[in-house]
């Protein structure tokens, strides 16, 4: 028996059927016939794209963010009601709106029966269709590769694949990586088992689409949940087919090696994500409205608080609050609080302004951080610590006699050496190396532009108390 769904814009019902087969936002697609559209809303902070299908006055969002007004704001301009969320797979990198839509606009929320979502949903699963109207249905295939529970789901107008949303399976130029869900201890989980089931998933699921079927993936360039992802808001299936590397003839075991090389460093937040997008998050608005703005004159910190300091590095450098870790606000802000800090670790906020605390509070939701948040500072007039500043002509004089710390990525170390005797311990692993870092010399910590270097550095001052620590920061442009 397979299920299949009927949506009508004032009444939504599932019927049984024996026999049926199988926020920068842009405007990415109008039918010629005009009995749909597609919006494509972009999340550069986390590379992240989400997507809105109108169809008639209903609205069908996929893999939403954390923030639900945009689709909110776009619905009410197009005089639509969003009735239905589709969620490709119980995301890792953000947090999703989809439990927060549901509550709101008493949508129906789809995602795979594999998922064991803890909140109310419909099981999508291949051979599950929802019938938007006469001319449009959108489609489940189940396509594992990037997770075990990962869906696609292909937009049919007229009998004809239009396009297709891919979560994080296939990506522009490459596919999701197969390493995200081992902590969970499942065998059916592994990487090597996902990296197989994804060969199966693009030979037999995506390569049996024709060529003008269109991509619309999770993630762009610059996602962490895959390697080498082109720049890029649209394709093909032609074009994936021709360029992308996991469409070429290999074997499975050739596939298998190529796919799990090279990926990048995982998050400390990625396993935390999954859980929340799994229970559903709490609604936004109510969240960080309970997170307080303190003053920093009268605030005592327990020993188990982080203070991070958003500030830029220049100014945290001036002057900033004793054992607080500098993260600058940029445009990955949000991925380097959740790989420097860990979930459930009690954390305060220091900011340059008012309006900084809200911003950054915010990007700290888009991954569920707002719950660790107890508070933030406006730093002011405060008279906190200076940075010890590094004698330059000593340094370049003499470089035998300081520890010189690379925080780039291993591949960034190997293709631009910068010192000849440094050691390369990536941020992201710093905390797990430590005990690589020697104690005997003063450390002098770079990257290449300054930016995780004064990461890296005041994780050090905070983790080797007793070293002297100094941060390179953007003079190191002067060492190339």
């Amino acid at each position: 028996m397979k299920r299949r769904v009927f949506i009508n814009r004032s009444l939504l019902f599932c019927a049984t059927m024996a026999g049926t087969g199988a926020l920068a936002n842009r405007v990415l697609y109008t039918s010629k016939e005009r009995s749909f559209m597609i919006k494509q809303f972009e999340d550069k902070g986390l590379s992240h794209f989400s997507y809105a299908i109108l169809v008639e006055g209903k609205m069908v969002l996929i893999d939403p963010a954390r923030d639900p007004q945009p689709y909110y704001d776009y619905a009410e301009a197009n005089s639509a009601e969003i009735i239905a969320v589709i969620e490709t797979h119980p995301h890792a990198d953000f947090v999703s709106s989809h439990a927060e839509i549901q509550q709101q606009k008493h949508a129906i929320v789809y995602i795979s029966r594999l998922a064991n979502a803890g909140y109310p949903h419909q099981a999508f699963d291949e051979g599950d269709h929802i019938q938007l109207s006469d001319h449009v249905v959108l489609k489940a295939i189940n396509t594992p590769g990037h997770s075990p529970d990962s869906i696609s789901v292909l937009l049919e107008e007229k009998g004809k694949n239009v396009a297709v949303f891919t979560g994080d399976a296939l990506l522009f130029g490459s596919v999701g990586r197969p390493d995200l869900r081992e902590y969970s201890g499942e065998a059916s989980t592994e990487r090597k088992e996902l990296a197989k089931k994804m060969y199966h998933t693009v030979h037999q699921k995506y390569a049996l689409l024709d060529d003008d079927v269109l991509v619309y993936p999770a993630h762009g360039a610059g996602s962490l949940c895959g390697n080498a992802i082109k720049d890029i808001k649209e394709s093909t299936i032609g074009d994936e087919r021709a360029h992308n590397f996991a469409f070429q003839p290999r074997t499975e075991q050739e596939f298998i090696n190529i796919l799990l090389s090279d990926q990048p460093y995982i998050p400390e937040y990625f396993p935390y994500d999954v859980e929340v997008n799994r229970k559903g998050a709490k609604k936004l608005s109510k969240a960080l409205s309970a997170i307080p703005l303190l003053t920093l004159h009268n605030h005592r910190s327990e020993r188990a608080d982080l203070i991070v300091d958003t500030r830029s590095a220049t100014l945290f450098r001036q002057s900033h609050v004793p054992a607080s870790v500098n993260i600058p606000d940029n445009a990955k802000f949000e991925t380097w609080l959740g790989t420097v800090v860990r979930p459930h670790q009690r954390i305060y906020l220091v900011v340059a302004t008012e309006d900084d605390f809200h911003t950054l509070l915010a990007k700290a939701a888009k991954i569920g951080y707002e719950a660790f948040v107890k508070g933030g500072f406006v730093y002011g007039d405060y008279a906190g610590e200076k940075s010890k500043t590094l004698d330059e002509a000593k340094f370049s004089s003499n470089p035998e006699d300081y520890v010189i710390l690379d925080v780039r990525t291993a591949k960034e170390a190997k293709e631009d050496q910068i010192f000849e005797h440094a050691i390369n311990i990536p941020l992201s692993d710093l905390k797990e190396q430590l005990d690589a870092v020697p104690r005997n010399r003063p450390v002098v910590v770079h990257c290449a532009s300054g930016y995780r270097s004064s990461i890296g550095s005041s994780l050090l001052k905070t983790l080797l108390p007793d070293v002297e620590i100094y941060d390179l920061g953007e003079k190191i442009k002067q060492f190339h």
